[in-house]
């Protein structure tokens, strides 16, 4: 077997180890490949190993390499969008994560509306409230973003994501994730909606995000090693 394949394998063991902890199914936890930076030869790895769902952080690079992947899979914004990128944004990817502004999310309702897509998107919320994170902070943030998704025909809000905490304190981790999926279930409550997704987990701390309710953990260096700077 390939490095990748172990440690897609070892991720696989963590991820069912953590649903059972959970009591959980690991059915109802995806893992998403992050490629960011990733030559095609990975991605094709990636591809062969049967998965089907890959992040990316920035619209330039994605558009260099979009064509990489697999027609049968999803393809996901998860780094911060800018507003001058949302034209990109639109016809790149299958569903975008990382909306925390209203006018961003006005954009890309405004750059779908001569299309037929509706794109699934998620909100970002900066649950630790680092500086060195984006998202929104408080639930008046998150409900003035939800409204402006809500209230557009071309997109479809389908959860919450957030990265954890700069730790490896496990009441740490587990408190941030706690947030999230507490502000998930006060959305889906307000608007009276399902939301499927809560985007949460990485590398370093899937096994806290399962525990307080993941469906969906991004992992890069995990999976490929840690990448060249």
């Amino acid at each position: 077997m390939s490095s990748i394949a172990n440690r897609y394998a070892d991720i696989c063991q963590r991820i069912d180890d953590a649903c059972r902890r959970a009591g959980r199914s690991s059915a109802d936890v995806r893992l998403m490949a992050v490629t960011k930076r990733q030559p095609v030869e990975v991605i094709a790895e990636a591809s062969s190993l049967g998965i089907r769902l890959f992040g990316e952080n920035r619209v330039q690079e994605t558009k260099e390499k979009r064509h990489l992947f697999p027609e049968d899979g999803e393809l996901h914004l998860i780094g911060h969008l800018q507003r001058n990128k949302a034209k990109d944004a639109a016809t790149l990817y299958d569903a975008v994560q990382s909306l925390d502004a209203v006018r961003t999310v006005m954009e890309l309702e405004k750059r779908l509306a001569l299309s037929t897509k509706v794109l699934p998107v998620m909100v970002e919320v900066n649950t630790s409230q680092e500086d060195s994170k984006q998202g929104v902070e408080t639930e008046d943030e998150l409900f003035t973003v939800v409204d402006t998704i809500m209230g557009s025909p071309h997109l479809r809000l389908n959860g919450l994501m957030t990265i954890g905490p700069i730790s490896r304190d496990e009441k740490v981790l587990r408190s941030a994730f706690a947030k999230l999926k507490a502000m998930h279930e006060h959305v889906s409550q307000r608007y009276d909606v399902v939301l499927p997704e809560c985007s949460m987990g990485m590398s370093n701390d899937i096994e806290e995000a399962i525990l307080e309710g993941s469906t969906m953990v991004r992992v890069g260096t995990a999976l490929f090693g840690a990448r060249d700077t």
